[in-house]
């Protein structure tokens, strides 16, 4: 896994290079490696050369790996980048930092209840289906704004942000435009778009997050 490393830093120089290009200020976007699929001792080396942030699509393949190494590295912090079940809202305000993908009012509903429960509340992203997919997560980017409002109001959710994954046919950019200006019209100052392919582009458009898993850890 030294070649993740080596990966990594590259990943690394990009996001640099990407904030400087666009008039960003140094540090302004955040990396989440992506380590679905990946196992404990794959990522420990990543962790072990500073990454701190991580993505999972799972909630039970997560539950299987990072307590452990949160107990080695206190510091860690995790994002849930998958759709969320309604089933597994606890198990999941229970381990990660930040649930990324709200997109509908059972998930809100259930977020809200269990973060009462629990005592905890993770950083909330709604998901917007910028594509319009009918095989993909995320709320109708049409609703996206009335959305917000709901969760805030209706659910006592606070939402920090908006994530996408635009179509993988498709130029991105118009997506990471529509993502930013419904941001905008929401009221939230978070935006997580891009992923290995194009994390660049993501941050000329505002990405404040960006999501990279084979461009760090290779492919299965």
């Amino acid at each position: 896994m030294n070649d993740a490393v080596s990966r990594l830093d590259a990943v690394r120089n990009n996001i640099a290079a990407a904030e400087k290009e666009a008039g960003r200020e140094s540090g302004s976007v955040t990396l989440v490696a992506v380590s679905k699929t990946f196992a404990a001792d794959e990522i420990r080396p990543v962790i072990q050369a500073g990454q701190r942030v991580f993505g999972e699509n799972r909630v039970q393949e997560a539950q299987g790996k990072w307590p452990p190494l949160r107990d080695e590295f206190p510091d860690l912090e995790l994002h849930l980048i998958g759709p969320l079940q309604s089933n597994k809202a606890k198990e999941a305000v229970a381990l990660f930092d930040v649930i990324e993908t709200v997109d509908r009012e059972k998930i809100a509903a259930e977020l809200a209840k269990e973060i009462a429960r629990l005592g905890k509340a993770p950083r909330l992203y709604v998901q917007v289906n910028t594509g319009l997919e009918a095989q993909k997560a995320g709320i109708d980017p049409r609703e996206a704004v009335a959305f917000v409002a709901r969760c805030r109001e209706v659910h006592g959710l606070a939402i920090e942000g908006l994530m996408a994954i635009p179509p993988f046919d498709q130029n991105p950019g118009p997506h990471f435009a529509l993502l930013e200006k419904l941001a905008r019209e929401a009221g939230v100052q978070k935006l997580s778009m891009g992923m290995s392919g194009d994390y660049e582009t993501a941050i000329a458009f505002g990405a404040t997050s960006v999501r990279v898993g084979s461009a760090i850890f290779g492919t299965r």
